[in-house]
């Protein structure tokens, strides 16, 4: 099977009344990162902080960062979630990319990125990160979110059986698990700096099943 083919069946298998786990706290995260954005030209630039929202899905934040007031385009690997924003919004600006290309904008193009539990199904971490950095203007920010696996964290799942066989499910979509630590070394490592990084979900400090990162990229 071809890895579109492969996307394109897992979100066949979504249904459309899905928003995933932790929405409202993505969301609030998302906006209060993206509020702090300023666009290239400074605070007094006619048009407002430009997003690439990559791995937008079928749109819910994407819809929201736009009636923010920002100039946003969403990016995805399966055509099935774009049709579904688009059928539920049709002016909003989603395009389908390919798995193992470029993406198809022009370096520093973009004053933020935002990537809503995408990072965790990414085969090739390293080109990816290298096209959110390419696609970031100087100074520009990158927040995210992705399910968290910090000691506590994982110390709960171990607890329990059936919850740890379902986190680590062999034919399961996500590739990749991230601490806090492990998310900060990463970010660093491609040329990010000023990062941040907090817990968000679940009921108690231990069970926190979403990490939050920010951070800006290096001005060289």
């Amino acid at each position: 099977m071809s890895s579109r083919g492969y996307h394109e069946g897992i979100w066949q298998a979504v249904p459309e009344s899905s928003h995933g786990k932790d929405l409202a706290v993505r969301l609030d995260f998302a906006l209060q990162r993206l509020r702090a954005v300023e666009p290239a030209g400074g605070r007094s630039a006619i048009s407002p902080p430009r997003v690439l929202d990559v791995g937008c899905g079928a749109g819910q934040i994407t819809s929201e960062i736009v009636r923010a007031g920002f100039d946003v385009v969403g990016i995805d690997v399966a055509e099935e979630p774009l049709r579904r924003a688009r059928s539920r919004e049709p002016a909003l600006d989603v395009r389908l990319v390919a798995v193992d290309r470029a993406w198809p904008f022009d370096d520093a193009s973009f004053d933020a990125v935002w990537a809503g539990e995408t990072l965790e199904h990414v085969l090739d971490t390293a080109a990816w990160l290298s096209e959110v950095r390419r696609v970031l203007r100087s100074g520009g920010t990158l927040a995210l979110s992705t399910p968290s696996l910090d000691r506590l964290r994982l110390l709960g799942l171990a607890l329990s059986a059936s919850r740890f066989a379902e986190r680590f499910d062999p034919c399961a979509d996500h590739v990749r698990f991230y601490s806090r630590r492990t998310l900060a070394q990463l970010l660093g490592e491609f040329g990010f700096e000023r990062i941040e990084l907090r817990g968000g979900g679940g009921g108690l400090p231990w069970s926190r099943r979403t990490l939050l990162a920010s951070a800006v990229r290096s001005r060289f």
